[in-house]
């Protein structure tokens, strides 16, 4: 979950003129981001291995 401090200090790097759909996209990739940083945190991650044999049944 993204706080509300996340939100208002990423917000002040952004443009001054952007379109709802950035900051949209914005917001996805901050979610995106908090979430990795809480598996990792967890302990849910995937070994150097595990990350290319995962990545090899999804370019096949």
């Amino acid at each position: 979950m993204i706080t509300k401090t996340q939100l208002f200090n990423s917000m002040g790097n952004l443009p001054e003129n952007l379109s709802v759909d950035q900051i949209i996209e914005h917001l996805l990739l901050l979610e995106k981001v908090q979430l990795g940083l809480e598996d990792s945190k967890a302990g849910r991650i995937n070994t150097k291995e595990e990350a290319k044999q995962k990545l090899d049944k999804w370019l096949k």
